[in-house]
């Protein structure tokens, strides 16, 4: 097997059609090998939440059997646990499993951002904030790196819906892109170096991300300083010469020999150089030379461990939404019916190419059983994945009737959710709804039962105006194959809900500003809202959610006091990795349980010169406390993450004036608030002849070689000279390149004089 090292020289002994057969897969999972000099193939396959490496012959969409792995919660519940430490570790165990099956990349993480709550792959990406997702997608992917196998972050980029993904072109102006869309991918490259990133199938402002040398190449490589390899989604390539003079190494699937021969003949026709070629060769072959000998020693893992690992987590995922009444915990299953087909036949992951063929499976019927064997339970509703279970006559209608009378005057604890059909890869939610089935069911309990409880299985937001039927909500998302058992626990207080939400969801879908463009027209996407995505597009508009981003209860409860806040002044000098302000905010549990609470740091900047956020997520901690325990959660935040994207500069700029600091559990509940006065340098303005009189007079130097020139129209301008208010309001905001023509007071020489100076 060939070093690194050995790259130059055995790159040198390639004819160029091998090069360029490098560039291509071998077939539908593998890397081309060329025997000739012992260069071998290795093998990629899809994740994230688990592996899924076909045993036969392979297909894209799970048509054949995969080899059985462990299936984690998806990524919408890994979200939710808010928890660095506790994804690096789940990246440890995933890691050495993708290695014991000889795999040397495993496709994952998602870190596309949730414009939407109707994008049908919700279930596969993190959250609607890029902090956020950023953060965990990094200890995640160092997790798994550090078992010597890689990763392919994904989907690069402005991937946020499934409708028409395969052509539609993404229009994101330049700040909403910087902002939103951009930093959770940048933050993986720059903190985790992914051995490859994957690029999307859409188009990115008029260039397919296949194609996107700025994209590709200028950011990811140039300015963030990305090492490894960029692949392509399967199927993504379009012209694969511009491809490579893009930057895109490696096309996956094998294109039969198609493009390799286009390759070749765009570099002989002098219309691609090899140069080009050669360098993404080299990158194919450090690749296959840094992670297919790992996959070559391969491994093992104790499938049972791993399935303890996952109930673990999937007790982490889960979300508890409301608890009216301390409705939860259970105190035990005494009175207690379960009812709803998926506690029988569980949602446990979402449906596409990330398919997992479990080890294990809990249902949380079997869970609870195994604490009460005779626990009564009815179905409740019809179920298409459950066709093998139910009685093929019973009806909607009959189902209901029996469960009504098994809950009479009992806990009822019913598990709805979105069936299999309701999201998938490769198409869009069309609503946020659960069945008409599932509501017509809740109500139907509701009116009979003790209490009620409901367990949601889904794996991106649902609305909620149904609610008001329930005691207690607990979103346990797609838990993966210990679901069951976690749910099990969490009911009964064996372990307490931890989870927070990573996406808002909100009381109607079209309460959310991205609406006014999902999924576009005619090939078109314009992200309109710019960064007014979930939470800051909630609070923009005095949209109020039914349940806020960063919202989770659990079994005790906590308050928060004493925010310090300090901050350092900002100069031309300072380094954007610096911190500028520190802040600590005390917590304490004030209930009877130990509990878990995400305490989390918002800035708002209320009169900024460019649009912005009521608040943005800036930093969050975790703190384990014991009843009546106090804790302090200490934030450190660098000038990155008080800056915004100038337009003007191209750069991140650290804006002068107020900022308000909020501390507390959710976007909607931030009880503690200090405002600070943040010292930076003046934002940078291009003066141009169309620049207003106000902008040239927010320039002090520019303003004081133009005052002099303004004669008479400056009295108009000024209150020492009489001016009418309204008039000068109107003047003011007149660009300089009118006054000539309006008021004689200034020559066209002398604007562009002053431009020249200034601009």
């Amino acid at each position: 097997m060939f070093t690194e090292a050995d790259i130059p020289a055995l790159l040198a002994e390639l004819t160029l059609e091998e090069k360029a057969s490098l560039l291509s897969g071998q077939d539908f999972w593998h890397s081309q090998a060329i025997e000739r000099v012992d260069i071998p193939a290795m093998m990629m396959t899809d994740g994230p939440h688990g592996l899924r490496k076909q045993a036969g012959a392979a297909d894209h969409v799970g048509v054949n059997a995969s080899v059985p792995a462990t299936c984690f919660p998806t990524a919408a519940g890994l979200a939710s646990t808010w928890d660095p430490t506790l994804l690096r570790r789940l990246g440890e165990t995933f890691g050495a499993e993708i290695k014991a099956n000889n795999v040397g990349v495993i496709l994952g993480p998602g870190v596309n951002i949730k414009r939407s709550p109707l994008c049908g792959r919700n279930f596969e990406y993190l959250s609607e904030d890029p902090l956020l997702a950023g953060v965990l997608a990094s200890a995640l992917v160092q997790g798994i790196q550090s078992q010597g196998v890689g990763t392919s972050l994904k989907h690069f980029a402005a991937n946020n819906q499934e409708t028409d993904r395969l052509r539609v072109d993404a229009l994101v102006d330049e700040r909403t892109l910087r902002e939103i869309y951009l930093p959770a991918f940048e933050r993986v490259v720059v903190e985790a170096q992914p051995a490859t990133v994957m690029c999307a199938y859409n188009k990115l402002n008029g260039s397919y991300a296949s194609e996107n040398r700025w994209l590709l190449t200028d950011l990811l490589r140039d300015e963030w300083g990305f090492e490894g390899l960029v692949v392509s989604d399967w199927g993504a390539v379009n012209d694969r010469p511009l491809g490579v003079h893009a930057g895109l190494d490696l096309e996956m699937p094998s294109s039969r020999g198609i493009n390799d021969a286009r390759v070749v003949e765009a570099v002989r026709a002098g219309e691609l150089s090899e140069a080009a070629v050669d360098l993404a060769a080299s990158r194919v072959l450090r690749m296959v030379a840094r992670h297919q000998p790992v996959a070559a020693e391969g491994g093992s893992f104790d499938p049972a461990a791993n399935h303890g690992f996952a109930r673990e987590l999937a007790t982490r995922t889960a979300v508890l939404l409301k608890n009216d009444d301390g409705a939860l915990p259970l105190p035990g299953l005494d009175g207690v019916v379960v009812i709803g087909e998926m506690a029988r036949t569980p949602r446990y992951q979402g449906a596409g190419s990330s398919q997992v063929n479990p080890t294990f499976l809990d249902t949380a019927l079997d869970r609870l059983r195994a604490r009460d064997a005779d626990l009564p339970f009815a179905p409740g509703y019809r179920l298409a994945e459950a066709a093998e279970v139910q009685d093929r006559d019973a009806d909607d209608a009959t189902l209901l009737a029996e469960a009504v009378e098994l809950a009479r005057g009992r806990t009822a604890v019913l598990f709805l959710g979105l069936p299999a059909i309701d999201e998938s890869e490769g198409y869009d939610r069309t609503h946020l709804s659960i069945p008409e089935s599932h509501r017509a069911l809740l109500s139907a309990v509701a009116a009979v039962a003790d209490r009620v409880i409901v367990a949601l299985s889904n794996g991106s937001a649902v609305t909620t105006e149904w609610d008001a039927d329930a005691d207690a909500v607990l979103e346990l998302w797609l838990g993966g194959q210990g679901g069951g058992e976690a749910a099990a626990r969490l009911l009964l207080g064996e372990a307490a809900p931890s989870g927070r939400l990573a996406e808002s969801i909100p009381v109607a879908l079209g309460h959310l500003p991205a609406q006014l463009n999902f999924p576009g027209e005619r090939g078109t996407v314009r992200y309109g809202e710019g960064i007014f995505v979930g939470y800051r597009g909630l609070d923009a508009t005095g949209q109020a959610p039914a349940y806020p981003f960063g919202h989770g209860l659990t079994y005790t409860s906590f308050s928060y006091g004493a925010l310090q806040v300090e901050a350092t002044p900002v100069t031309a000098e300072t380094p954007l990795d610096a911190v500028v302000l520190t802040a600590t905010v005390t917590v304490t549990n004030t209930g009877p349980r130990p509990g878990t609470e995400t305490a989390q740091l918002y800035v708002g900047r209320p009169s900024s010169a460019v649009a912005r956020a009521p608040r943005e997520l800036k930093a969050f901690a975790r703190l384990d406390l014991a009843p009546g325990e106090s804790g302090t959660a200490a934030f450190a935040l660098t000038a990155r993450d008080l800056a915004h994207w100038d337009v003007i500069s191209h750069s991140w700029r650290v804006e002068a004036g107020p900022a308000v600091i909020e501390a507390g559990a959710s976007a909607a509940d931030l009880p503690e608030r200090v405002v600070v006065d943040l010292t930076a340098p003046a934002l940078p303005q291009r003066l141009t002849r169309f620049s207003t009189v106000r902008e040239w007079h927010a320039d002090e130097a520019a303003w004081a070689d133009l005052q002099p020139r303004l004669g008479d129209f400056w009295r108009v301008l000024s209150p020492e000279g009489g001016a009418d208010e309204a008039l000068a309001v109107f003047l003011w905001d007149m660009p300089l390149l009118k006054l000539p023509a309006m008021f004689g007071s200034l020559t066209t020489a002398d604007v562009d004089e002053l431009v020249a100076r200034h601009g």
